[in-house]
């Protein structure tokens, strides 16, 4: 089910397609559920094994338009200081100035300025992630897991995806030599999101 802009490839004299009802149906503005969502990363640790971490306080709104789908958009805005790896000092030392320097940049924030369909309900959304005071493009494929109604009435929609950034483009440079050649922490970070979000009620 088409969620955002589908690419268009036939001629510009094909009629306009109808619009799905049920895609029509989920058009609206969806508050992220932090208590079931999850922002977190994978990182390579001393070249032998992978650390996973999250954020625990995140906050973020889809906007879904149904009948025109490339105006459909994201926001996601991520508490810095919520890092949890499972290791507090580890934590600890990733809000402190060498890594995030959660005190002077507390959020980190994604704001979408396209998406697409790759094919059928795979998408990818580009944008604008910012950490720290450093902002770059950053394009991430999603699958659209379905929409719900939840037992408390709640409309629903799930999506869930990952993509791959290299850390030093947004000014985390902190790492260490290993005396057996490499270094402590890879330049090569996962990102993985787990999104349901709850369609907000009409205005009145």
């Amino acid at each position: 089910m088409a969620l955002f802009n589908r690419k268009n490839t036939a001629p510009s004299t094909t009629a306009t397609l109808a619009v799905d009802p049920a895609l029509a149906a989920l058009t609206g503005t969806y508050t992220i559920d932090p208590a079931h969502s999850s922002i977190g990363f994978t990182v390579r640790h001393a070249m032998v094994t992978n650390v996973r971490g999250s954020f625990g306080e995140h906050e973020g709104t889809l906007v879904l338009d149904g009948a025109a789908p490339s105006n459909s958009s994201a926001s996601i805005d991520v508490k810095i200081a919520s890092v949890d790896t499972g290791i507090a000092d580890r934590d600890g030392h990733l809000v402190s100035g060498d890594f995030f320097d959660a005190e002077k940049f507390p959020l980190m924030s994604f704001r979408s300025t396209q998406a697409e369909q790759l094919g059928g309900d795979t998408y990818r959304v580009t944008g604008d992630l910012t950490i720290k005071d450093v902002t770059r493009p950053l394009s991430i494929d999603l699958e659209f897991n379905g929409s719900a109604t939840d037992v408390y009435g709640n409309e629903r929609v799930g999506f869930e995806g990952s993509t791959d950034i290299l850390r030093s483009d947004w000014g985390l440079t902190w790492n260490a030599a290993l005396e057996t050649g490499g270094v402590m922490v890879s330049d090569k970070v996962k990102l993985n999101f787990d999104i349901s979000a709850i369609k907000a009620a009409p205005q009145a």
